[in-house]
């Protein structure tokens, strides 16, 4: 995007994803579906993870694919729009508003299916790689937040050949990926981390 003011060029479009991001489906669907407040169940996290943890599948299901559009949407429309600098602005809203949700006391998610969703917006091949790493660590390890950590790790790394304009970005996004993670990370180096399928009341 030439010749524009960089308002126009990185903060509208910074300020739609985030109030994009920072729409709380965890939430959403398990009120509607009577299930209460997912911030009382297991971790009280918003995601995808902790709505499993209710019983529901299709709605942990509802719950990443929206939660990974609401980053795939803005990314794709500025990117269509204006370019992929400006895309990329999108990209860093979405997930931070999906993290730090006014809505919510800025007390949201941990990122992993929005930061998913705004990499298959940068670059489809880079977004299937990541995705793909995913599901086979997921299905190797059976811890979640293992598979995020390193596919997220990993993804950030091969942004800057996939998408190197927006390397920076995403390499700050699995910084915040990983802080948000910092008690994941401390009971898999415990020993305490529940796998995926297991119950407990403090995992996220």
């Amino acid at each position: 995007m030439t010749g524009e003011p960089w308002t126009l060029a990185y903060l509208w479009p910074a300020v739609v994803g985030f109030l994009l991001g920072s729409i709380p489906f965890g939430l959403l669907l398990t009120r509607a579906a009577g299930l209460g407040d997912i911030r009382q169940v297991g971790s009280g996290n918003i995601g995808a993870t902790n709505v499993l943890r209710t019983g529901n599948k299709t709605l942990a299901a509802a719950t990443l694919v929206l939660d990974a559009l609401k980053g795939l949407i803005p990314v794709l429309v500025f990117n269509s729009l204006w370019g992929p600098m400006p895309a990329a602005a999108a990209a860093a809203g979405a997930v931070l508003g999906h993290m730090f949700p006014p809505w919510l006391g800025f007390k949201g998610g941990k990122g992993v299916a929005t930061t998913l969703g705004v990499l298959i917006g940068l670059n489809w091949e880079l977004g299937a790689i990541t995705c793909g790493l995913w599901l086979v660590l997921a299905a190797l390890f059976r811890y979640s937040s293992l598979a995020a950590l390193l596919s997220i790790l990993i993804g950030a790394v091969a942004a800057w050949y996939f998408v190197p304009v927006a390397a920076p970005v995403v390499c700050v996004l699995a910084v915040l990926v990983w802080a948000k993670h910092h008690a994941n990370i401390r009971r898999l180096l415990s020993g305490t981390e529940p796998k995926i399928g297991k119950s407990s009341t403090s995992a996220a």
